[in-house]
């Protein structure tokens, strides 16, 4: 009986064009070799989605299955299951190792044969589970243990113009979502017809941009009437009716890479006391918007849309930050925790950064107004203020539809 290898290397056809060129990843791979240099690490063993996905190009589906990117001096390997065969090879920069599935935890032997034992090891404290952790001192016998979850994070925050011109191209491709929705939009269409109005010219958009890359997870969550009291509500078969308020957000995700695009509409006609604070919330955005520039920090400018909030007594009615970091991001993985508009974030803003405007109120039902109230661009941090990459209008004068 052939004995079967606990893993190998599949590397089945020749590599694929990856989503950046070849030099980018060499860049941000450098750029963790400083930060492993910086903290005496041998080894860095990521296990994140979002790590795996900067370093090497290469977005895992886990499906319950371990993945990872193991970083040294000399070697950036990926290490995947193999329901996956030659895909992960194929899609991602640098070398490749399948483990196989008939004894556990072949996994951490792969790793172990590009990290050895004894070495110092770096890893990602806001990924690596209890269970792995274990494994992990089991299998390598670290020589120590050095969280590179935070300088990783950091990294990823500056974007290269590569980056930024990947996000500006999302960017507009949610705008083509979200046309496709106000065109969609009528009484009596139920909110899952918008949302695939939304979400088909999308992906028939990224696939005209980007021939070459992956298509997955593109979506829309289109929500009517009290649907729309959460930001991240899904979408139901809810019909719309005359006077309902609405929250449109298309969310194109192309190799990695999220952007959005999140708008109040109503349809038909909207009453007085809901276009009140609809002009309100337009009026914070616009503030907000004027306030991201480099040196500003995200605690100061939480605070000024605050103050803006209280002085019209709705700031009780504020439900979240008012905006976050965009990059290698998705609501299934990554946020750049230290970049978002938040009174606990000092972080102070930088040219190169990537970071949204969404202020939202929500209105309970039975109150004036009842509903969501939400806008959201993305601004790119320039040297001397910023650039909203957004083009779909927001307010009541393009919004009110149907």
């Amino acid at each position: 009986m052939t004995a079967r290898p606990e893993f190998y290397r599949f590397h089945n056809g020749e590599k694929a064009p990856l989503q950046f060129a070849e030099a980018e990843y060499a860049a941000r791979v450098t750029g963790l070799r400083a930060i492993m240099a910086a903290h005496g690490v041998d080894a860095a063993v990521f296990t994140s989605m979002h790590n795996v996905s900067y370093y090497s190009g290469f977005t895992y589906c886990a499906f319950g299955r371990p993945y990872a990117v193991v970083v040294t001096a000399s070697d950036c390997v990926t290490i995947s299951a193999g329901i996956d065969a030659g895909q992960p090879w194929r899609r991602c920069y640098g070398d490749n190792i399948t483990y196989t599935d008939w004894q556990r935890d072949n996994y951490w032997r792969a790793i172990k044969s590009i990290t050895g034992e004894a070495a110092a090891i770096g890893y990602e404290s806001d990924h690596l589970t209890m269970l792995q952790q274990g494994k992990l001192q089991s299998f390598l016998a670290p020589s120590k243990m050095v969280d590179l979850y935070e300088p990783t994070m950091r990294q990823r925050m500056h974007k290269s113009a590569a980056e930024i011109a990947l996000i500006r191209a999302g960017a507009a491709v949610a705008d083509v979502g979200g046309y496709a929705i106000r065109d969609a939009i009528k009484e009596g269409v139920r909110e899952i017809d918008v949302a695939m109005a939304g979400r088909d010219a999308m992906e028939l958009e990224i696939a005209k941009r980007f021939p070459d890359a992956e298509y997955r997870d593109t979506w829309v969550w289109f929500q009517s009437g009290i649907n729309t009291d959460g930001a991240h509500n899904p979408v139901t078969a809810r019909k719309l009716q005359r006077g309902d308020i609405l929250s449109l957000n298309t969310f194109p995700m192309i190799s990695g890479y999220y952007t959005a695009l999140e708008r109040t509409l109503f349809v038909g006609e909207v009453d007085d006391a809901s276009l009140k604070l609809w002009e309100a919330n337009v009026g914070a955005h616009e503030l907000g918007i004027s306030l991201l520039k480099p040196g500003a920090s995200c605690a100061e400018v939480t605070e000024q849309i605050n103050a803006f909030f209280a002085a019209r007594d709705l700031l009780q009615y504020r439900t979240f930050g008012y905006g976050h970091s965009f990059g290698v991001l998705s609501h299934y993985y990554g946020r750049e925790a230290g970049l978002e508009l938040r009174e606990d974030i000092p972080t102070v803003l930088e040219p190169g950064m990537v970071i949204s405007m969404e202020p939202m109120l929500t209105i309970a039902e039975g109150e004036p107004g009842a509903g969501g109230y939400r806008e959201h661009d993305i601004l790119v941090i320039t040297d001397d203020g910023n650039e909203n990459i957004t083009g779909y209008p927001y307010g009541p004068e393009f919004n009110v539809v149907g």
